[in-house]
């Protein structure tokens, strides 16, 4: 499974490369980013269904799910950041999976900075002096769950993250399921993601 995700960038290079063809007619003078920037409002997710197990990695900026990105040192941010990894640590909660497939959570890994966690991409730049590095955490999570009756799922209902995190306003989603692979961009008004 594991090689299967790592795989997921090189199978959808295709797809990304054909949608950029298409809608690349815009202005650049906004632009603040390259490909895989942190953008707020935007969260990442991959899913991959394969056989009986159902897998989610999830991406978000912090800012959409707590609403800032620096170190919480105040009362209230740390509040703020057990309260989001509390969140986040149900995902039962987060992926609204049909309950005819009986999919149970295996496995739930968090990764962030504002957790504690260290980033090593942030510490290359502390390193090499870098003056104009700027505070981005981001907030990793990775779900794994096994269902009894995989061939049941036929669409998954994410309206559960954007009621949560109210500041997120879309997913990228990436998708590899039985039926092929596939990408989305899911919004609140339309939170339904289909296999």
């Amino acid at each position: 499974m594991r090689r299967l995700l790592l795989a997921l960038p090189f199978a959808l290079v295709p797809l990304v490369a054909a949608h950029a063809a298409e809608e690349h007619d815009h202005d650049h003078g906004d632009e603040h980013g390259s490909l895989g920037a942190h953008e707020h409002g935007v969260g990442r997710l991959d899913v991959v269904l394969e056989g009986k197990t159902l897998e989610f990695e999830f991406d978000s900026p912090a800012m959409n799910i707590v609403g800032f990105e620096h170190v919480a040192t105040s009362d209230e941010d740390k509040a703020k950041v057990a309260k989001a990894r509390e969140l986040l640590l149900k995902p039962n909660a987060l992926f609204s999976i049909a309950d005819a497939a009986n999919c149970s959570a295996t496995s739930v890994k968090l990764e962030s900075p504002l957790f504690g966690d260290k980033d090593d991409d942030h510490d290359e730049h502390a390193d090499a002096g870098d003056a104009d590095h700027h505070e981005h955490s981001e907030i990793h999570g990775h779900y794994k769950f096994v269902c009894d009756a995989p061939a049941i799922l036929k669409k998954l209902d994410l309206s559960q993250i954007f009621i949560t995190f109210p500041d997120t306003k879309k997913l990228q989603v990436q998708l590899i399921s039985p039926g092929g692979q596939s990408g989305a961009e899911v919004i609140a008004a339309n939170p339904t993601l289909k296999f």
